[in-house]
């Protein structure tokens, strides 16, 4: 008999270069995809997972940390449409491929077997629907990732 995770154990993280560590397997991912409709939503919240995972590395292992990467990346007033109750915005692929730091891009990229511009183009239409999501109530919730969207599936 298996335990309480039915027997599944999560794989290591895969060590793509210096210091950027990227979620392979990616419990992250599934429950992104989950939370993006399941089959439809895998790819993305795999894409998506390893995404946080890399920037994850680099300390920002929250939502509010993705969001103000993606600020400083130039996507404010979108990332807040996506944030905010009303209409998300829509973004570009190009639009996330110059917000994001090129190095986890095409790590993410690599590992996804896509090219930076595929990854991007992927992330630009997960992104907004996957931070609508996480948001609901209009406002950033606290905690990491895994609580985020543990939260999220909650309601």
């Amino acid at each position: 008999m298996s335990g309480a995770g039915g027997g599944r154990t999560a794989p290591p993280p895969a060590r793509l270069t210096e210091g950027v560590t990227v979620m392979a397997g990616n419990d992250l991912g599934s429950l992104l995809g989950g939370l993006l409709g399941g089959g439809r939503g895998a790819g993305a919240g795999n894409l998506l997972g390893a995404l946080l995972g890399a920037l994850g590395s680099g300390g920002g292992d929250s939502l509010s940390g993705l969001l103000q990467q993606l600020q400083e990346g130039g996507l404010g007033a979108k990332a807040r449409s996506w944030v905010g109750t009303g209409e998300n915005e829509a973004v570009t692929g190009a639009e996330v491929a110059q917000a994001l730091p090129y190095q986890e891009l095409d790590l993410v990229a690599r590992q996804a077997g896509l090219s930076p511009e595929q990854a991007a183009d992927q992330l630009a239409v997960a992104l907004p629907e996957a931070v609508d999501r996480l948001t609901p109530q209009g406002e950033v919730p606290a905690g990491s990732w895994e609580d985020v969207i543990a939260q999220a599936g909650r309601r």
